[in-house]
């Protein structure tokens, strides 16, 4: 009977999930292949941004049809990785394109990168929390003073061992917000921060001395000065999005952060409703790389690193870039 009960629930979360990204997509003009609306271009061309991208450069699609394509990263032989929630596993793409099943069975992992360990670490859905996919699985959080989490949603990986990670969905219900956390490498689980509308990618920057918190209901990118013991302090507002920013019904305002990445230079890349928006390490805006489709997660990944992956949906898209992504960690 707990066996049918979960399989149940499981069924319902993705249901209720699917329509989440369906509607979604479509308030963000993601282009969901409805009727009334064109289909998407086949590439876009990247504006001349020095150091970062040539202009003229195209936004190649690679292959669209997946379900669900998030939580990218690279792999440990350069090639990139990403989930298909959906799917309920891991896709790769090596150097020549080839597509193959990296992970099966990963218990609905929306977001996931590799320790310095060598282990794959993944939020997931099914249960809500943090685990390790591999080697060998395990547990390492599913609740915070005896709740559990709603939908932890993105993470990234110190070189400590610990693991920051966003859980997007509250219960007002029970006067719990969406928030930032830290896994301690011991154990044990610290709250960052809760004051954010909706957190949903974040990243360190090469030197992890700052951690970026992207706020998909807001305008603003946020910063925490981290600590030697993994906590974070001097929340601050890093950067304004002003691109592709959009009213909400209730009054508020939708950027649509969501991935984000580094490159070696320090500087931050967030995809949003304009595309894929470049900030220095000083908050400034460097420009915007149009995407085909609405773009949702991102990582630098390749041989040299040189080769950003950008994740729209069911699609996944490559840019040949002149920024090399940071070398210091899978992501």
């Amino acid at each position: 009977m707990k066996s049918k009960t979960l399989s149940v629930i499981a069924l319902c979360l993705l249901g209720s999930t699917f329509a989440f990204g369906q509607r979604g997509e479509g308030q963000r003009g993601g282009g969901g292949g409805r009727g009334d609306q064109p289909p998407p271009p086949l590439f876009t061309l990247a504006p001349d941004i020095p150091g970062v991208v040539k202009g003229g450069t195209k936004v190649e699609l690679i292959k669209e049809g997946f379900m669900g394509a998030q939580g990218a990263t690279q792999g440990p032989d350069g090639s990139l990785l990403f989930t298909e929630r959906m799917a309920n596993k891991i896709t790769k793409i090596d150097k020549d394109g080839h597509i193959s099943t990296y992970m099966e069975d990963t218990s609905a992992t929306n977001s996931f990168s590799f320790d310095s360990k060598g282990r794959a670490i993944g939020v997931q859905w099914m249960p809500p929390g943090v685990a390790v996919l591999a080697p060998t699985k395990s547990q390492l959080a599913d609740k915070f003073e005896g709740h559990g989490f709603g939908r932890a949603n993105d993470l990234t990986i110190d070189k400590k061992g610990g693991v920051y990670f966003t859980d997007d969905l509250g219960f007002p219900e029970m006067m719990i917000k969406p928030a930032v956390y830290y896994v301690k490498p011991a154990g044990g689980i610290i709250k960052i921060a809760d004051d954010i509308g909706r957190p949903n990618g974040l990243i360190l920057s090469p030197d992890e001395r700052t951690l970026y918190v992207l706020d998909t209901n807001g305008d603003a990118l946020k910063a925490f000065d981290v600590q030697g013991d993994g906590t974070a302090r001097n929340e601050r507002t890093f950067a304004t999005m002003s691109e592709g920013v959009r009213k909400t019904d209730t009054g508020g305002t939708n950027s649509g952060a969501d991935g984000g990445a580094i490159d070696g230079a320090g500087r931050l890349y967030v995809t949003s409703n304009a595309g894929v928006q470049v900030f220095s390490p000083k908050g400034e805006h460097l420009g915007t790389i149009p995407t085909p489709r609405q773009s949702q997660n991102l990582a630098f990944a390749g041989p040299d690193k040189k080769t950003l992956y950008v994740l729209g949906g069911n699609a996944v898209y490559k840019v040949q870039m002149l920024a090399e992504g940071f070398k210091g960690r899978p992501k």
